[in-house]
């Protein structure tokens, strides 16, 4: 990383035939990026490095770049390295690799940004794809079903991302707030306006920012509690979503509405609700308290409040539409005289600063009302936001009445759209717990002595119920009216709900509204959810909300648990099973059903192209309704950067909106019949060579000595405990993150593919496994994802982590499902090597690797001593403990996910 010499990994030449194949793939303008901000770190590390440092970094990246053509003797000379590395030089090495990814991956974000920049607009609506934009996907649905059609069905969409507190991001708010900035410088150096002065000066800002990250620990103090988790969450409202959303409904109404965009009334919905468990869920995790709930929903209220007072006077003092050229309607003098009776203060200041102009006096009385509103002033305040709204459309109505169609549909609807999707509260909350924490405390008030030991104090659980209800009281039902039950196994599960409400109010008249919805985690649970839904629609709650909501249902479904049940391929096809049957189920009961989808970021747990899946879901399960969870990693990587989330959002609209159409359900449908013996041997088989592993007598100690499962927990990720409390013995009670999480450190990935290779090979028709890829999209998205899952493993750095254990048989099980799996995929797609047809993805996961093998080589240092039997000082044990906690972030950077 010498500043002397652009260094990053396109600088070195290599013998590996796919490195230099991925090499020639980099454009010119990301090389310069990478090549600039790998040379600013190296003058860092030498200005602040300790003496030698930069050598030993460059000695060690130039090894494991060596090593790549599998030379085991160049691997074992770069082992070397790391072992002369003193305790404190180890720590500094660790660092140097980790800030460097963090630096390729801003550039790796910078050049698709710069991408999406020079293709937007570029691509005729003829000639896009559906998942190429909602306007491509309406355009193709149209000519469908008939524009009219397509039409009503616009109207019904809905995105709805549900951002989670899962600790899956690995970053301190301090690194990646340093990281931001650093963006933005980046980002500015596009300005082809620059020149050389300015250009030097943004270097210079960049060397500082660069030797800020440096200086910046890069491991938490303390783990963050679940009010600094919504916190952070909050600055992703600030930096995209608040802007992004509403430039979503904007770009699709300007194309709906042709020559007479901005000037006609809207044709666009607020098709996106955004959702939080932030705060809410507190299914083992005993930090989330009821008082915590009621400060999360306050918090995200403030955001919102401040983002509309502050539009709304923006807006409002654009207006200066003389009363002369713009009258005012009837409609319109009647709300300003509404106004007068709230407050003659209030209406005196706004009349005077805009006579003449009755739009703007009136839009600026609104925002003092938002404004009071926030303030909790009871005099001058909103009851809700449809109070709000109905002011709005009132100046709208009254500006298109005059002849100001433009005025009325421009800015102020984006306002009006800010309002629809994000009320007072910003985000829904929802509160998750677990089955049996009901079950235990309606025994416990039943009889406090006839529970030996409260998984959660009783009183925290009623008072759960009366934060919900105060929540409704202040922001609306629509705040926080959804309850999820985990691990759902009956019907009265659901029902204890329902009667913990009743009982914490005083009665079901005071309880608080909900929603409860079950998720259904386990491979059994899903299997068993039809019967368990049926059930359902016998409790009189559940009866009474279907009344109040016109028949709408909602129900979750876990990915991360089911596939540690049975496996990634099993679990995937029991998944896409139980949509089915649940939607059958829908449609029987003449339900308006939403499939929630846990998904989180690593493959193991439903992570992978989002359209993608939704593209992929048998008929009738979306019906224009997709919810999912976005946490961690994912989180920043999707809406961190507004361009990305606006792309992002465009692609899952636009694949929502197509799974309706009859093309889509007819394959999806016909796909799934013809290729259900070849999906009943692959579950069947991927099962048996799954539970080979992981019930194996011994696996669970051995899986915490292979990987750094134990030491995960020490990261401070998150506020939520990594076990829900059983020791290491047993993989109960693990949960489903730390469990990939621990895998991908290990380089491994198991949970990503394990147990596909023995069931390609039992179905073993190579033409029938080919067509299936071509026309089955459930299939083709599996071998892609698990493709993406085998491109990340390193089999010459896993055989070192599984070294570590003492049963070689299970080591042998898991190469050689490994292998089996690597030789099926490659048959399958027809590719030589992995990721080649995926130019983008396979760039970036084979430069980065020898990067990631040189941290993983440090971690295994750390892990090898933590592992000796030798007593160690309690500094020592320490320095590898610090030693291998920076090398997870580096390792989790690198490989750009986690759990």
């Amino acid at each position: 990383m010498s500043h002397e010499q652009v260094s990053s990994p396109l600088s070195e030449p290599t013998g590996s035939d796919t490195r230099a194949a991925a090499t020639h793939e980099i454009p010119d303008a990301m090389r310069q990026d990478v090549g600039l901000l790998g040379s600013l770190l190296g003058q860092v590390i030498e200005e602040s490095g300790s003496p030698g440092l930069l050598a030993d970094v460059e000695s060690l990246r130039e090894a494991t770049i060596a090593a790549l053509d599998d030379d085991a003797e160049v691997l074992a000379r770069a082992e070397t390295i790391v072992e002369g590395f003193s305790s404190e030089r180890a720590k500094e090495v660790a660092r140097a690799f980790t800030c460097y990814f963090l630096l390729v991956n801003l550039a790796e974000e910078q050049h698709r940004v710069r991408s999406l920049r020079a293709r937007d607009g570029n691509v005729p609506l003829e000639e896009q794809k559906p998942s190429d934009s909602v306007a491509a996907a309406f355009s193709h649905l149209a000519a469908e079903v008939g524009r009219e059609e397509a039409e009503r069905r616009l109207g019904q969409l809905r995105f709805h991302p549900v951002l989670t507190a899962h600790p899956t991001e690995a970053r301190r708010n301090a690194v990646a707030a340093s990281v931001r900035r650093l963006g933005d410088l980046l980002n500015h150096r596009d300005d082809q306006r620059l020149g050389p002065a300015a250009l030097a000066q943004n270097q210079r800002q960049m060397l500082e920012e660069v030797d800020n990250l440096w200086r910046t620990a890069q491991l938490r103090v303390a783990q963050p509690s679940p009010l600094d988790e919504v916190r952070t969450a909050l600055t992703v409202f600030d930096s995209s979503f608040s802007k992004v959303f509403a430039a979503s409904y904007r770009r699709l109404d300007d194309w709906l509405q042709g020559e007479r965009r901005g000037a006609a009334a809207p044709k666009a919905p607020a098709f996106i609700r955004l959702g939080s468990w932030i705060g809410g869920d507190r299914d083992g995790n005993p930090n989330v308290t009821a008082s915590v709930t009621r400060q999360a929903a306050a918090l995200a209220s403030e955001r919102i409040l401040t983002e509309l007072e502050s539009r709304a006077r923006r807006v409002g003092l654009a207006l200066t539409l003389d009363d002369r050229f713009t009258p005012p309607s009837e409609e319109l003098l009647a709300l300003w005289a509404r106004q007068r009776r709230l407050s003659e203060d209030l209406t005196d200041a706004a009349e005077g600063n805009s006579p003449g102009e009755p739009h703007r006096k009136v839009l600026l009385v609104v925002a003092y009302r938002v404004a009071a509103t926030r303030a909790r002033n009871a005099d001058l305040s909103y009851e809700d936001p449809q109070e709000l709204l109905e002011d709005l459309a009132c100046v709208q109505n009254s500006l298109v009445s005059a002849g100001a169609s433009r005025a009325a549909y421009g800015d102020l609807q984006e306002l009006i759209w800010q309002v629809q999707t994000f009320g007072f509260h910003l985000a829904e909350l929802e509160i998750r717990q677990h089955s049996k924490v009901h079950t235990q405390t309606l025994a416990w008030l039943e009889d406090p002595d006839s529970v030996e030991k409260m998984a959660v104090p009783g009183d925290e659980v009623i008072e759960t119920f009366r934060s919900i209800a105060a929540i409704q009281s202040r922001y609306g039902v629509q705040a926080g009216r959804r309850y999820i039950v985990s691990f759902t196994q009956s019907a009265q599960n659901l029902a204890d709900v329902y009667t913990l409400a009743e009982k914490a109010l005083g009665s079901a008249d005071e309880a608080p509204v909900l929603d409860v919805i079950p998720l259904f985690e386990t491979f059994e649970d899903l299997q068993n959810a039809p019967r368990i839904l049926e059930e359902m629609l016998e409790i009189p709650a559940v009866q009474r909300r279907l009344e109040a909501t016109g028949r709408r249902v909602e129900i979750m479904l876990g990915y991360s648990d089911s596939a540690k049940d049975v496996g990634p391929v099993a679990a995937t096809l029991a998944l896409y099973e139980a949509q089915a049957r649940i939607a059958e189920w829908a449609t029987k009961h003449d339900i308006e059903l939403t499939q929630f989808h846990g998904r989180g970021g690593a493959l193991g747990r439903g992570g992978g192209p989002a359209n993608r899946a939704v593209l992929a879901q048998p008929p009738h399960s979306v019906d224009l309704r997709f919810k999912l969870t976005e946490q961690g990693e994912v989180i920043s990587a999707r809406y961190g950067n507004p361009e990305i989330a606006f792309r992002h959002i465009e692609q899952v609209a636009a694949a929502v909106l197509m799974a309706s159409a009859p093309s889509i359900e007819d394959r999806n449908a016909a796909v799934a019949e013809q290729y259900s013996d070849m999906a009943a041997t692959m579950d069947a088989v991927s099962r048996k060579r799954f539970f080979s592993l992981v019930k194996a007598e011994g696996f669970a100690p051995w899986f915490a000595q292979v990987t750094p499962q134990e030491e995960v927990g020490l990261l401070a990720l998150g506020s939520r405990p990594a076990r829900r409390g059983l020791s290491v013995e047993s993989l109960e009670d693990l949960r489903a993150i730390p469990w990939n999480f621990a895998w991908g450190q290990a380089r491994i990935n198991l949970t990503g593919w394990f147990g596909l290779g023995s069931a390609l090979e039992a179905v073993g028709e190579l033409g029938t496994l080919r067509s299936a890829y071509a026309d089955w999209p459930l299939f083709a998205t599996l071998i892609d994802n698990i493709e993406m899952s085998l491109a990340k493993t390193d089999r010459r750095i896993a055989e070192r982590y599984l070294a570590l254990g003492d049963r070689d048989d299970l080591a042998a099980l898991v190469l050689e499902e490994f292998d089996l799996t690597r030789h099926w995929v490659l048959a399958i797609t027809g590719h030589s090597r992995l990721l080649e047809g995926h130019r983008v993805l396979g760039r970036a996961v084979q430069l980065r690797n020898p990067y990631v093998d040189a941290l993983s080589l440090l971690q295994l240092r750390a892990l090898r001593a933590l592992r000796s039997e030798e007593e160690m000082e309690d500094a020592a044990l320490q320095d590898q403990r610090n030693l291998l906690l920076i090398t997870l972030k580096g390792v989790a950077a690198g490989l750009q996910n986690t759990g």
